[in-house]
């Protein structure tokens, strides 16, 4: 009966999000105690009854429940314990009760750790968050029923997407609908903000840390997400501008618009409409990746659904989030007016204002690519690709002059800085990126280029710069605070150091790294990056719902033996063939083979690879997200804080 039961449990959720949404906005409008009292406890309830649903859900794939559409479409008895488990997620249906889950998780973390704010307005975020999930758990029960009985059942289920099955798959996508969700908190906070008619400091400090956390849990997913590209894939790759790629890009680069510009707001009470804009296209940009996944415009291996109503719904979700959004925006447009007094040319607020101006033209850039062939087929009926070199020539010069501004905006003072001051703290940073440029450039001159110099002094610029003010803060503090400094300082430094790592990464593994695409039989061998890579074998395997073969590489280097890879090409119970690729991780570099599929009697297609530097990308992202930690654990997000937000 657990079909059954999650069918009821999700029911229930309906009706409890509906009193939740009613509870927190009605309540407050209507000023009925005994409504408003409902509202956190809605929220509570209506978390566990989703955590029921999918419990249910997660039970049918464990036992193999194929009397349940969804798990035999989706699973089979031969499948690994973990990738049953990991299939829950792995279709449209269960993905969308994850995120479903996720949306109520964050709902009830917003009623728990709302106690300190004005009651009113945390009523009306908690409110808010109903109505979301009030949206979603509809969406679920009537277009994408996960609990749907499949009778009579077939003998045998069918399969897991091949290329998701994979350990990882089971830290992505929750991380990933970790940041997508959580921005729903700071489009619940600038909505009830509006309906109050405040939006100050005190309403920026408490957006702040939900949309932190949202951010550093959105920046693991993508860095997850990424990383499994580049060694499931089997192409070497770690970012192809797939559509989905995209979706997942666009809030995450308003959502770095919107921490900086909270920033502004809290210490400085101006920017408080852009702010409230950036809130409400970083969670429309979240419904606009569902759209993009769930509707089947667009093609991509993460793709979910093919189902046309899916699409018109979440579109129809996305027009009242940006309508209701906007309508409320204009309405409240004179209180949004900046506060705070002026700023000069030369300040902290000018830098964050450019910083921002780049980062969401980067991602119109961005959208536009993403959407023009949906637009191109339904004008003219064709069909277009738009791929890397449109996105690598508009995105690469705007994140470039963002990444300059980067090392400059620490430095500089709020209000009104003085370029002879600015001078001094930044020449020396300068000068030690610009020398180690050069220095990158000679020792790899054979493989390098003036466009390596520039890269590897714009990634050494932004660390360097962070570690500089990073310094100076520790020199003029107290002699008994110097390492004593705020969590935001060092999160702040440790998120840019972070971002200067990523770009270094992507810099030399672009343009160094060394591939060949080859086919080969037992005893051959080929060159590559200075490495000989000799096919020694090849063997037949079989795994729990798979066969296939393994090729045996062995390594040299100036006629040593450095490393043996194991590729393998698989293919699937349901006929899918896959690669699994096998890295020798050096600590400059990565040795990478992939193998595909047999072009020949005992012989085989293989991408081979040496990739200098290219786990720095990965490493850069964690940075990054451990700064957004470190930001998020400021004592000063836990303080009661009085004042502003609205009645």
């Amino acid at each position: 009966m657990a079909p059954e039961l999650g069918e009821f449990a999700l029911v229930l959720a309906l009706a409890l999000a509906a009193l939740q949404a009613i509870a927190g906005l009605a309540g407050p409008w209507r000023g009925g105690e005994k409504l408003m009292a409902l509202a956190r406890p809605a929220a509570w309830t209506q978390l566990l009854a989703v955590a029921v649903a999918f419990g249910c859900l997660t039970y049918s794939f464990v036992t193999t429940d194929l009397t349940v559409r969804y798990v035999a479409e989706n699973a089979n008895a031969a499948m690994p314990l973990l990738y049953k488990f990991t299939g829950v997620w792995g279709a449209h249906a269960g993905s969308l009760l994850l995120w479903i889950l996720i949306l109520a998780f964050w709902g009830g973390a917003v009623a728990l750790f709302s106690r300190r704010l004005p009651r009113v307005f945390a009523l009306r975020v908690i409110g808010v968050m109903g109505l979301v999930s009030l949206g979603f758990i509809a969406f679920s029960l009537f277009l994408s029923d996960p609990f749907i009985r499949a009778l009579p059942p077939p003998p045998s289920g069918a399969d897991l997407n091949p290329i998701l099955q994979d350990p990882l798959l089971a830290l992505h996508p929750p991380m990933l609908y970790m940041g997508y969700v959580g921005f729903s908190v700071a489009f619940a906070f600038a909505i009830a903000a509006m309906i109050g008619g405040r939006m100050d400091a005190a309403w920026a400090r408490w957006t702040r840390p939900w949309t932190l956390a949202a951010w550093l849990f959105l920046t693991l997913g993508i860095t997850a997400g990424s990383f499994w590209s580049y060694y499931e894939l089997g192409w070497g790759g770690w970012w192809f501008w797939d559509p989905v790629e995209n979706a997942s890009f666009m809030p995450w680069l308003v959502g770095t618009a919107l921490i900086h510009s909270l920033v502004v707001t809290e210490k400085r009470g101006a920017f408080k409409g852009w702010t409230a804009l950036l809130a409400i296209f970083a969670f429309s940009l979240s419904l606009l990746g569902t759209f993009l996944v769930r509707s089947g415009v667009l093609v991509s291996v993460h793709a979910f659904a093919i189902d046309p109503r899916r699409g018109i719904y979440v579109l129809a979700l996305l027009a009242v989030a940006i309508g209701g959004g906007l309508a409320l925006y204009a309405w409240r447009a004179r209180r949004l007016a900046a506060t705070g007094g002026g700023f000069g040319l030369l300040s902290r607020e000018t830098m964050i204002v450019v910083n921002n101006v780049l980062l969401v033209v980067a991602c119109a850039a961005v959208l536009l690519g993403t959407l023009y062939p949906l637009f191109y087929g339904v004008l003219t009926g064709g069909r277009l690709s738009v791929g890397p070199p449109y996105f690598n020539k508009v995105f690469i010069p705007l994140m470039v002059a963002m990444f300059v501004f980067i090392g400059l905006a620490p430095s500089v003072r709020w209000r009104r800085g003085n370029w002879r001051e600015l001078g001094r703290r930044l020449l020396w940073p300068f000068v030690i990126a610009l020398v180690l440029a050069i220095i990158v450039g000679a020792v790899t001159w054979n493989g390098g280029s003036m466009v390596l110099v520039a890269g590897v002094a714009l990634a050494l610029w932004i660390m360097v710069s962070a570690l500089a003010e990073l310094a100076r803060r520790i020199i003029q503090a107290p002699a008994g605070r110097r390492l004593r400094l705020s969590r935001a300082a060092w999160g702040m430094t440790f998120a840019h150091f972070g971002a200067g790592v990523a770009v270094l990464g992507i810099v030399v593994s672009s343009l160094l790294s060394s591939y060949l695409n080859t086919s080969l039989t037992p005893g051959q061998s080929a060159e590559v990056g200075g490495y000989r890579f000799v096919f020694a074998d090849a063997r037949r395997i079989t795994g729990p719902n798979y066969r296939g073969e393994q090729g045996v590489f062995h390594v040299f280097e100036d006629g040593q033996r450095v490393a043996v890879l194991r590729p393998e090409s698989r293919v699937y119970l349901q006929g899918m063939p896959t690669s699994e690729s096998s890295i020798s991780w050096k600590p400059t570099h990565d040795i990478y083979v992939a193998m595909g599929q047999a072009v020949g009697e005992h012989a085989w297609s293989f991408r081979l690879q040496v990739r200098p530097f290219v786990r720095f990308i990965w490493f850069g992202g964690i940075l990054m997200a451990f700064g957004g930690v470190l930001a998020l654990a400021d004592p000063r997000y836990r303080r009661r804080k009085t004042g502003g937000g609205g009645p």
